[in-house]
């Protein structure tokens, strides 16, 4: 059974860097695994991801230069960093992973997700 399970969220301020990371099992190094967010009303959208086994990234526009996806060295945590963060980023953060997605696609598997409010 896969299980994701995420940890990092919480109060912070405007301009401030953040860590997420999400521990994994049940699931192989193929995977890709990844982030979306849900801010308060409005749709869930993609956040980053990346391919376990080759490390090939990718994230939306808005991102882009402000969030990095890893792995960590033993391969065992799929950590987020996201810097200067703003307060319309506002959201519930949330693990995502499989097997037979895109990096950019949909995911079967979902971690229960992270508060992470920013204070303006």
């Amino acid at each position: 059974q896969v299980q994701l399970v995420e940890s990092g969220g919480g109060l912070v301020q405007t301009g401030a860097s953040l860590r997420l990371s999400c521990a994994a099992s049940g699931i192989f190094d193929g995977d890709n695994r990844g982030w979306f967010r849900q801010a308060p009303g409005k749709e869930r959208e993609f956040g980053a991801a990346v391919s376990w086994a080759v490390g090939v990234t990718a994230y939306p526009d808005v991102v882009k230069d402000r969030f990095t996806i890893a792995r960590n060295n033993a391969k065992t945590l799929l950590n987020l960093h996201r810097h200067s963060l703003k307060p319309e980023e506002t959201a519930v953060y949330s693990c995502v992973a499989d097997s037979e997605s895109e990096l950019r696609g949909q995911y079967r598997y979902w971690g229960q997700g992270t508060q992470v409010p920013v204070s303006s």
